[in-house]
């Protein structure tokens, strides 16, 4: 089921043309009308008559999450305040926050896209959709608040906190798909089985549309067995409009909208481009928006473009699963470690729980990695050696996948923190 047939299985050669033009277009008006982007070409010795194909880009140059800073609050504005109909800021889990604005277009293309992003999983009428992410000025909740309604689905706005009435809604109101971080997905489960509530036996909640926080195949796997939801990848930052971009039922890779958003991966050190199926950096050119255009913005999320057709039959550009950042990567005794590598490791092994945290410190000269894991009820045990047996096999896990060793610290069911929006799980002490 396609909610845009026309250009979701547009044949790629068509949609390469639009997004020239629509490009060639961007970059015009951007250096005709708009100081900061005229300056930075000016800067990079490039004129709009040079972009004269879609590979033209690369001449192009980037745009960095402190060029939002220094341009705060609206310096990056291409329309007038009576144009703006939102804003919205981000979260700052990376630094001070940033402001978007959005033109009436804007909200339409977002929408847009998250309409077609639900309909490629299957989502639409007859579908009650619980939405637990944040409302407010966080871009997560109202963007699928709006693709719910687009496609014709019944939305409850629920947003984040008061886990048991959550629970009691997902029953009452027969909820059949929630939008959500998976943490809080994780989280929800464990607090409907208190309660006396299997998520699977008890309830209609069959999909999940999880995102702004790296997760991994392993936990997709666990949410199937243990609560009996299909769980789909979404992604999206505030810089680009908000949360845009889903996989379809096939689960294999996230489908971009390409008259939307064009992508390119690079590497992150050279800032050259790398070939389909080669991880590096994600930059991110907004081709159609207006208030607050972006063009080669480097997002820092570490992905690959892959190759070939979905055999879903959209032709749309996919990538990857987001594998972490290039700024939030953690850097142990001279040894690269994304959160998300422990999270897929831990995920594998039968007797972990969900949830963990990762605390990195320094003792003298040397880095040292904790990794605290709750341990599942049936799996905990009062015998010392029994946990001691499991504690080395998960520490020989983690070394295996991490090439680092990595201090385990078992913990029981119930034990650790719990979060409601974004998990905050790596704490690192060092002063570097």
């Amino acid at each position: 089921m396609y909610w845009n047939p026309r250009i979701e299985c547009m044949p790629v050669e068509e949609l390469k043309k639009l997004q020239y033009r629509e490009l060639k277009q961007l970059v015009y008006n951007l250096y005709s009308f708009n100081r900061f982007y005229h300056d930075r070409m000016v800067e990079q010795k490039v004129h709009p008559d040079d972009i004269t194909c879609l590979a033209d880009i690369r001449k192009l140059p980037f745009m960095y999450k402190q060029d939002l800073r220094d341009n705060y609050p609206d310096k990056l504005f291409t329309v007038p305040q009576n144009e703006i109909v939102r804003y919205h800021v981000s979260s700052g889990t990376t630094g001070k926050p940033t402001l978007v604005g959005y033109t009436q277009h804007d909200l339409d293309y977002w929408t847009e896209a998250l309409a077609r992003s639900f309909t490629s999983i299957g989502i639409g009428p007859g579908d009650v959709l619980q939405v637990s992410y944040g409302y407010g000025l966080f871009t997560g909740g109202l963007g699928a608040h709006y693709g719910g309604e687009a496609v014709g689905a019944t939305v409850l706005p629920s947003s984040t906190g008061n886990t048991q009435r959550q629970v009691e809604l997902i029953q009452d109101l027969g909820v059949t798909a929630i939008a959500c971080t998976p943490s809080y997905l994780i989280h929800l489960g464990e607090v409907a089985a208190e309660m006396g509530v299997n998520i699977k036996n008890d309830t209609k909640l069959r999909k999940a549309v999880i995102g702004a926080e790296p997760w991994s195949e392993s936990m997709r796997v666990k949410i199937k067995e243990e609560l009996g939801i299909d769980a789909y990848d979404i992604y999206g930052t505030s810089e680009q409009a908000g949360p845009m971009f889903t996989e379809c039922t096939e689960k294999n890779g996230l489908h971009v909208c390409g008259d939307i958003m064009y992508v390119e991966i690079i590497d992150p050190d050279s800032g050259e481009p790398l070939e389909e199926g080669e991880k590096g950096e994600m930059v991110v050119t907004m081709l159609q928006k207006e208030a607050m255009p972006m063009i080669r913005y480097r997002i820092k999320d570490v992905t690959y473009l892959m190759e070939g057709e979905c055999a879903c039959g959209r032709t749309s550009p996919r990538i990857g699963r987001i594998s972490g950042r290039t700024d939030d990567m953690l850097i142990v005794r001279g040894i690269n470690v994304f959160p998300s590598q422990i999270e897929y490791t831990l995920m594998r092994i039968p007797e972990v729980g969900q949830q963990y945290m990762i605390y990195v410190s320094r003792e003298g000269a040397l880095d040292e990695m904790t990794v605290q894991v709750e341990i599942r009820p049936e799996a905990f045990s009062d015998r010392v050696e029994d946990m001691q047996r499991l504690r080395a096999k998960i520490e020989a896990e983690l070394k295996k996948y991490l090439n680092i060793y990595a201090k385990v610290e078992l913990k029981a069911p119930g034990e650790l923190p719990r979060f409601e929006g974004k998990a905050k799980r790596v704490v690192d002490t060092r002063v570097i």
